[in-house]
């Protein structure tokens, strides 16, 4: 069986997000998505909060679950027997900053890490900007999953 997790903080999830999820789906036989609880963060939404959003926006698809974790993402791998870490990239940035983590993790771990490259269409959103936009009282509509928007 293929298992995989998307780690992130998803604060709060957005279409970017989803995007890659979807089109993981037919790569993986189960997508753990993995919420990283770092207490050093000061998030926007709560952690039940988030995975609500999450759990809602894949409400109708069993091969996504969603899971809360500390610590090291590969000890959290080795814990739920993940062979694969999924991540999404939007630019070169991304690159170089992502493949650093997987050099990083599959020397200390083996796992290996998988990149799908976000869509044109969701390549722009970031959780941040749609934290500032919700901050503003700005229409996110069109950049999250509806599970937010309620």
């Amino acid at each position: 069986m293929k298992k995989a997790i998307f780690p992130g903080s998803f604060d709060p999830i957005t279409l970017g997000h989803v995007d890659i999820i979807e089109r993981a789906i037919p790569l993986f036989d189960e997508i753990v998505i993995a919420i990283g609880i770092n207490a050093d963060k000061n998030y926007m939404y709560e952690t039940e909060k988030r995975k609500n959003f999450i759990e809602e926006t894949f409400s109708n698809q069993p091969k996504v679950t969603t899971a809360t974790y500390s610590g090291l993402t590969v000890e959290y791998c080795k814990r739920i027997n993940a062979e694969f870490i999924l991540r999404g990239l939007r630019n070169p940035a991304d690159f170089e900053f992502e493949k650093a983590i997987a050099q990083t993790n599959r020397k200390l771990s083996g796992i290996e890490t998988i990149f799908l490259l976000t869509s044109a269409e969701t390549s722009f959103i970031s959780s941040s900007i749609v934290r500032d936009i919700i901050r503003n009282n700005g229409d996110v509509s069109v950049l999250v999953p509806t599970s937010v928007i309620k």
